[in-house]
């Protein structure tokens, strides 16, 4: 099928299913999952291994985003949910645009037009680059992704960036990752409260998630994370550039797997930059602009 891509690199796999969101549908090592398996047959893109997420991250507020003086009512994307979430990208197909057998180049265009101007108000293109290298040793391999988003039209308009890969979480799973603060939520996981130096939100040194229920935005991330599986004999690491400041962990009790999301921004982020609220990392699209941000996902076996 045109829109299914294979990438391979040593003893590295990655599938690609550009129709349903841009998502990946495996990433393995030596036949080992790295990330989560998407179920065979399935067309839930929720249930695959990780999706894109443009042109934003997680929830505006009941589905209203106020900017520049305006508020638009955004189209609520997730059942009875009554957040609009994640953006746009992992709703819609995108196209091959060019392929070999370590890369992959996918392509989405959006315009605002009829029931898609409430799916986002600003047209944009964006453009998700793979790249799958083994690495040297033989002992591992990375998976490279770089998203971009362009703004073809004649208004500025707030974005953001980032991805939403799921791990696969045995008993011996430890993250580790390094971060200044967290906000707690609601029961619709809206941020209510930035708390720092709680040893409940530490993860350095890296452990067990725990058995609670975990769906929180990280602030001050340095950009690192590790999955550490000692049933597997693994290491899975998450490397992301500068622009994304916002580690997303969601790791739901009593499931197996768990998501460390790279983001440009926190939850509700435009919402609270127009209230006037400061470090919120909302970023704005100028007519011509352009914009990108990088993620590593890297995998070596133990001794």
């Amino acid at each position: 099928m045109d829109d299914v891509v294979a990438l391979v690199a040593g003893q590295a796999r990655v599938g690609v299913d550009a129709a349903l969101g841009g998502a990946l549908t495996a990433f393995t090592f030596a036949g080992i999952d790295v990330l989560r398996p998407t179920p065979a047959g399935t067309r839930e893109v929720r249930a695959h291994a990780c999706y894109p997420l443009v042109p934003y991250s997680n929830r505006i507020a009941l589905a209203r985003l106020a900017f520049n003086g305006s508020e638009y009512e955004l189209a609520r994307n997730f059942g009875d949910h009554p957040h609009a979430i994640h953006g746009v990208g992992w709703q819609r197909p995108w196209v091959v645009a060019a392929r070999e057998t370590t890369r992959a180049l996918l392509t989405l265009a959006h315009e605002p037009v009829g029931d898609e101007a409430r799916a986002w108000p600003w047209g944009f293109n964006a453009v998700q680059s793979l790249s799958l290298r083994a690495d040297p040793d033989e002992r591992g391999a990375t998976l490279a992704l770089k998203l971009t988003i362009a703004n073809p039209g004649a208004a500025t308009f707030p974005f953001g960036l980032g991805w939403h890969p799921f791990f696969v979480r045995t008993p011996t799973a430890r993250i580790g990752f390094r971060a200044r603060g967290v906000w707690e939520t609601d029961a619709t996981s809206l941020p209510t409260r930035h708390v720092v130096d709680r040893p409940r939100w530490n993860f350095d040194p890296a452990r067990d998630p725990g058995v609670a229920t975990i769906d929180n935005v990280f602030t001050g991330w340095d950009g690192g994370a590790t999955l550490a599986d000692a049933d597997r004999r693994i290491l899975v690491t998450v490397r992301a550039d500068c622009a994304a400041g916002f580690l997303v962990v969601y790791a739901p009790a009593g499931k197996d797997y768990l998501a460390l999301e790279p983001v440009t921004h926190m939850t509700d982020a435009f919402n609270r930059a127009a209230r006037g609220e400061s470090a919120t990392g909302t970023r704005t699209l100028r007519p011509g602009g352009a914009f990108s941000c990088t993620m590593e996902i890297g995998v070596h076996l133990l001794p």
